[in-house]
């Protein structure tokens, strides 16, 4: 088997009873294997009862889902040409891996690849963690073909051919092994969300590409481990939007991190009209770890550009996505100005 299917669990109990067996029915050309993050619940063992076929790697610590997966995925270390890696709370359909799987065997430069990404709760929506496919603003706010911020379009077969992307949901991610601990993984700094995001834009740094492949369908649960609207997701979120510009963008810095800074002024100031204060807190919080990390942040961007190649910006969009959707009342990823895509 050229490929192993990672989940990294998490007392995820509930989730592996669920979806654990439809991902065997379904992916009878891989090795599945689960990655457990010192879960307390009794995960290892349903495994052990009802699925001794997949294979359980137990990390020493939980280190949160970047590092997670980096201690797990080196035991796997030159076994496998392929990791998928796969939330718990996915739910794949048949002949999910195989048109993933001819996408990355085409052409040795796609470092990464994803399924179409559905809503499991509301199944003829998109959902918020990859959609159809990950874009990224002149401003490096995330978007995807589905969905621009909490809009969700409803799939309609708006986006069914395969494209080349930004970036590729970490709710699942198929990615060239020997490329993945060429960069050394995900950054284990971030701890969780837009780590997948970083390690793209890494990748991309030396001309790798990442690709969404339609044909292949998965339904995600989203928000498993930490809710959408949880205060500790909106700090994970600001603060490794800053960690992630300061690592990987080109051009003055200083200019670029303090207009993300005014632009995160104005989201808190949304929040405080809604009298969000938790949220309020955990931007100050974010903007304060941020500061904190510019020293080994300066490293890691020096690291970065002395092993940067060709930067291949397919998936950028050249104007902002803030402006589209908040003045040009623009909801829907088709109706954006095509020629501010990177070609």
């Amino acid at each position: 088997m050229k490929t192993a299917v990672v989940i990294l669990n998490w007392n995820g109990l509930s989730f592996l009873k669920q979806f654990l067996p439809t991902l065997i029915q379904y992916t009878k050309e891989a090795k599945i294997v689960v990655i457990d993050n010192q879960s307390t619940d009794d995960s290892l063992l349903y495994i052990d009862n009802h699925h001794p076929q997949v294979e359980v790697i137990k990390n020493s610590e939980n280190g949160g889902f970047a590092k997670g997966y980096n201690d797990g995925l080196i035991n796997l270390k030159g076994r496998f040409e392929y990791y998928a890696l796969i939330n718990s709370d996915i739910e794949v359909t048949q002949d999910w891996l195989n048109p993933l799987i001819d996408q990355l065997d085409k052409d040795r430069s796609i470092a990464g690849v994803q399924p179409k990404v559905r809503a499991y709760h509301r199944k003829d929506h998109f959902e918020h963690a990859g959609a159809s496919g990950g874009f990224i603003d002149k401003n490096y706010y995330p978007f995807c073909r589905g969905r621009i911020f909490d809009e969700l379009e409803k799939d309609v077969g708006q986006y069914e051919n395969t494209k080349e992307i930004f970036w590729t949901t970490g709710a699942c991610m198929v990615v060239r092994s020997e490329v993945y601990h060429q960069l050394g993984g995900l950054d284990e700094d971030f701890f969780a969300h837009m780590e997948e995001i970083d390690f793209c834009w890494r990748a991309k740094k030396q001309n790798y590409a990442f690709y969404v492949v339609p044909s292949s369908t998965v339904y995600h649960v989203g928000g498993g481990t930490l809710n959408y609207q949880h205060p500790k997701k909106t700090y994970l979120n600001f603060r490794n939007s800053l960690y992630m510009i300061h690592k990987n963008h080109e051009g003055w810095l200083f200019g670029k991190v303090l207009y993300r800074l005014l632009l995160d002024g104005v989201a808190a100031f949304k929040y405080l009209i809604s009298l969000q204060w938790k949220h309020i807190f955990a931007i100050i919080k974010a903007h304060q770890s941020y500061f904190k990390e510019i020293g080994n942040l300066k490293k890691k961007r020096q690291k970065i550009q002395a092993e940067s190649t060709v930067f291949n910006t397919q998936g950028f969009y050249k104007a902002s996505i803030l402006w589209a959707y908040f003045f040009k009342r623009i909801r829907v990823f088709s109706q954006l100005n095509k020629r501010f895509f990177s070609n």
